[in-house]
């Protein structure tokens, strides 16, 4: 069995993957920052997991975080592609088979530079999963 965090990420990726118009735009999404991949892409960067349990089974509420690295000048391009994410997950992502999401959302997001480092935008969401 998997844990819920592992099975809704799966799950996002999938969904993240299979957008064509955002797969052109980025040269990856990634588990964790990869050593020497090329700007922009997308990275696994934050999961949390806490106890959302009931009486009679096991639940999960889960803080997935997404970021998006890119190198650029400005922070036009990041903009456009966190939109793109925002879109495709809008409509929440494929339920595991061992878990269902009660609830799926949109957290926050926010997008920081240091004076010698890339762009990056962190998208996070929350979702509330039971066990099957």
């Amino acid at each position: 069995m998997s844990s819920a965090l592992d099975a809704v990420q799966i799950s996002l990726v999938s969904a993240l993957q299979g957008d064509q118009a955002l797969m052109e735009a980025v040269s990856g999404i990634y588990d964790g920052p990869p050593p020497r991949a090329e700007y922009p892409y997308v990275s696994l960067s934050t999961g949390a997991s806490r106890d959302w349990s009931h009486k009679t089974g096991a639940g999960r509420l889960l803080s997935i975080g997404l970021t998006v690295h890119d190198s650029g000048d400005s922070a036009a391009r990041i903009h456009q592609i966190m939109a793109m994410i925002e879109a495709i997950l809008e409509g929440g992502v494929a339920e595991p088979a061992e878990w269902q999401i009660v609830t799926f959302a949109f957290h926050r997001s926010r997008i920081l530079r240091s004076a010698t480092g890339p762009w990056r935008g962190l998208i996070e969401y929350r979702a509330r999963c039971l066990q099957n």
